[in-house]
């Protein structure tokens, strides 16, 4: 009997006894948990608030300091974009004084006809005549983006855009057609010249085209674009056309005219004289 009346005084664990009376005693001295959410609540967004407004403030002080400084920056771009000018300026000048120069030299050391034609060949004269007009441009689809399947002739990604190498293909193909001068969106084609790109642009003697690129090209016109779309190159200009979109158009003109080369700067070959016998 005592094991049952022990049990029944004592229903509950001491330690779980001792746990209830620690409990019941600190709720009794504090606040209801209700309240003292409600109050860390309250600290959290007094000090939010604090931060914001410090944040302001100081946004407010810097505020005059960051207009300054692109006051000036704009200012600088401002100059540096004028100074740019004026050295293109200078630049296109100095490339004229310099054609001029050569034009009077050939006449000097060969004759008129003899100045003309090594003029037209080098690129360094004007010219006109029938020919060949080509344009070729982006496909309509194309972006800059890089999804697509790379092309075989190229490092580039498929995005319906013309590349420099497919450029430097056209201006080729014109020349073994039979082309006597060629021109692409003005900027006349030399024997020094260069096709290149930078990023998405095409670059003809370092200087950007924008699309769609035309391509001018004196010779016998009809034999010319016959021959320029039977060639390898005509071909693989069709193929683009076929398979990435890409838009061309060829057409015989009765009469082109191409601008002389900027400069023409020869860095190895010397002119070759003539030994006297005896």
């Amino acid at each position: 009997m005592s094991l049952l009346t022990n049990v029944m005084d004592h229903s509950l664990d001491d330690g779980y006894a001792e746990a209830a009376a620690r409990k019941q005693a600190e709720g009794a001295g504090g606040l209801p948990r209700t309240v003292r959410a409600k109050l860390g609540l309250a600290v959290g967004l007094v000090l939010a608030a604090l931060v914001v407004t410090v944040g302001a403030a100081q946004a407010r002080v810097a505020a005059p300091v960051v207009a300054k400084e692109r006051e000036e920056l704009i200012d600088r771009i401002d100059r540096e974009t004028d100074a740019a000018d004026e050295l293109e300026s200078a630049v296109d000048k100095l490339r004229d004084d310099v054609s001029g120069r050569q034009q009077e030299a050939l006449k000097q050391s060969g004759g008129s006809d003899q100045a003309d034609l090594v003029g037209i060949l080098s690129g360094a004269a004007e010219v006109h005549g029938p020919g060949v007009k080509l344009v070729v441009d982006d496909a309509k689809e194309a972006t800059t983006g890089g999804d697509g399947n790379p092309r075989e002739t190229s490092g580039f990604s498929d995005t319906g855009r013309v590349r420099d190498r497919d450029m430097q293909r056209v201006v080729n193909g014109l020349w073994a057609s039979g082309a006597e001068a060629v021109s692409v969106n003005g900027q006349r084609l030399t024997a020094l010249s260069a096709i290149r790109a930078a990023g998405e642009a095409i670059l003809v003697d370092n200087k950007p085209l924008v699309p769609p690129y035309t391509v001018l090209a004196v010779g016998d016109g009809k034999s010319l674009s016959t021959r320029f779309q039977n060639s390898a190159d005509g071909l693989y200009l069709n193929a683009l056309q076929e398979n990435y979109g890409i838009r061309t158009a060829i057409s015989v003109a009765d009469d082109l005219r191409l601008p002389a080369a900027p400069s023409v700067i020869v860095r190895t070959a010397q002119p070759r004289t003539e030994k006297g016998t005896s």
